[in-house]
């Protein structure tokens, strides 16, 4: 994108308008928005302003296979005003929509599916501790499980064009940066996908297999995210919301640790969630470093209400302590009601807790 085109988008300078919510009445009808793109020509028009824009209608003429300019301009109108505009030196640049078409386009995101032969990870399996997780993708989806011991830690969905820019041995940091993010802005309460509003819930995980439980048999609580604008959720252990909680972030780094050295996959067994209330909703996230405890008390919309530090030797138990499993196996888990436990943004993802991002 140039930096021209950046400023189109990202300035609102002589465009008060933009902060103007659109009515329904200017509200596109989506079949007529997709329809407008339903034309190599039309598809040719974005890929040829979003690699050089402004263009004039003959450049842009050009830039496709229409036979006579009356057809090309039967074409360029019916993007107008939609996908794109004309300036007052009449020639044609994307709008933001035209901008969302045109990466959405580059991205492979409705066109491309990718499937991926197994690859090992280096990371030990957080059931049994044995080194044999392997990732493989099947349309656009990783799914990341034990060899050892056949368990499915988690399922993750991934853009086509993140899988075409990363060889097998950085994908694996790839999808632990994307998700952890996902995760990040899902917790600050804006979506990924469209910057919408966010609800925040714990409740208590959906799953059939005994091996997500403890040793009591309890059941897993995981953090429930939801879009109240486009729908978009993602569900995974509580623990996995607060990795970039400044107390976390400290914590580890006052033992010269970092937090993003362990993928979302395995955090780590120093790890620990236990709920202490149910009505209302408190689960106690803890983490352990060379004896000394880090705790977080979280409340049922995902706020950290409180946290402190101790050392293990002294510490003292939360009260009224009903539940606790170790965050490897709570991973193992959840998933989306449109995929095994994850997001519910492309048909995909499952986690420990898995963690379904």
């Amino acid at each position: 994108m140039t930096a021209e085109r950046r400023d189109a988008v990202g300035s609102t300078e002589g465009r008060a308008d933009e902060s103007v919510a659109p009515t329904d009445a200017d509200a596109a009808d989506p079949s007529d928005a997709f329809g407008a793109l339903g034309s190599e020509t039309r598809l040719d028009v974005i890929r040829a302003l979003d690699d050089d824009s402004p263009r004039s209608f003959s450049a842009l003429f050009d830039a496709t296979d229409e036979d006579t300019s009356a057809g090309f301009a039967y074409h360029l109108r019916q993007l107008t005003d939609r996908f794109v505009r004309q300036r007052d030196d009449e020639r044609y640049e994307l709008t933001d929509a035209g901008h969302s078409a045109a990466r959405a386009l580059n991205a492979g995101t409705y066109t491309d599916s990718v499937d991926r032969d197994p690859i090992e990870l280096a990371d030990d399996c957080p059931f049994c501790g044995e080194t044999g997780l392997r990732a493989s993708a099947v349309d656009n989806v990783t799914e990341i499980r034990c060899d050892r011991c056949d368990s499915p830690l988690l399922r993750l969905s991934f853009p086509p064009s993140g899988y075409a820019s990363h060889d097998a041995e950085n994908l694996p940091d790839a999808l632990d940066v994307h998700h952890r993010r996902r995760i990040e802005s899902f917790g600050d309460g804006v979506c990924p996908e469209c910057a919408g509003s966010v609800s925040a819930k714990i409740e208590t995980a959906s799953t059939e297999d005994p091996r997500t439980r403890d040793e009591a048999g309890h059941v897993p609580v995981q953090m429930t995210f939801e879009c109240e604008a486009c729908s978009a959720g993602l569900r995974c252990p509580v623990a996995l919301t607060l990795l970039e909680h400044p107390a976390v972030v400290s914590f580890y780094h006052d033992h010269a640790r970092n937090v993003r050295d362990r993928p979302i996959w395995n955090v780590g067994s120093e790890w620990r969630e236990r709920v202490v209330s149910r009505d209302p909703w408190c689960v106690v996230v803890s983490v352990r470093l060379d004896g000394d405890d880090l705790i977080c008390y979280v409340a049922g919309d995902g706020r950290v209400v409180d946290h402190r530090r101790t050392d293990h030797d002294n510490s003292e138990e939360p009260a009224r302590a009903t539940e606790s499993a170790d965050v490897g196996e709570a991973n193992a888990e959840s998933g989306s009601d449109r995929a095994p436990a994850g997001e519910r943004t492309r048909g995909e993802e499952s986690g420990t807790g898995e963690a379904s991002a």
